[in-house]
């Protein structure tokens, strides 16, 4: 398997509001950026959405390392929760559903073609791939701020 590395950010104004994200994909050197956003989303989805684009733009299951500020996708895949949610059609709890639950059916999906380890990575801190992912997707945002 291809080992890939993914960068990813989401950005939102309001929450919901206008929103974007970013996602830089590295193999062998060679980078790909990709962005998009939606015009009345929230942080959280648009967080979602730019892991998902990221894996559906590779061709073929690759090792995928995943870097995200987001500690909503990280806990979710790597303690389990997420697949939980699914398990228990898409409830959290007895009483609350889970939210954005389209979203987190096509990221498993695409969790089990591709093999991805998780790394948190602290936002706005420096990292240079996460700042750019961030740039990615503030522009995304302010597309749809009109």
């Amino acid at each position: 398997m291809k080992k890939v590395e993914l960068f990813t950010d989401g950005a939102c104004s309001g929450n919901p509001g206008p929103g974007g994200w970013g996602a830089i994909l590295r193999y062998n050197g060679v980078e790909k950026e990709l962005s998009g956003g939606e015009a009345n989303t929230t942080n959280n989805r648009m967080e979602l959405c730019a892991v998902i684009f990221g894996l559906k733009a590779l061709k073929e299951p690759c090792e995928v390392v995943l870097y995200s500020d987001s500690q909503y996708v990280c806990n979710a895949l790597t303690l389990g929760w997420a697949k939980k949610w699914r398990a228990n059609n898409w409830m959290r709890n007895k009483k609350e559903p889970a939210l954005n639950p389209e979203l987190w059916s096509e990221l498993l999906d695409l969790c089990d073609r591709h093999r991805v380890e998780v790394n948190w990575v602290k936002g706005h801190a420096g990292h240079p791939e996460n700042e750019r992912c961030d740039r990615l997707a503030v522009a995304q945002s302010k597309r749809f701020s009109r």
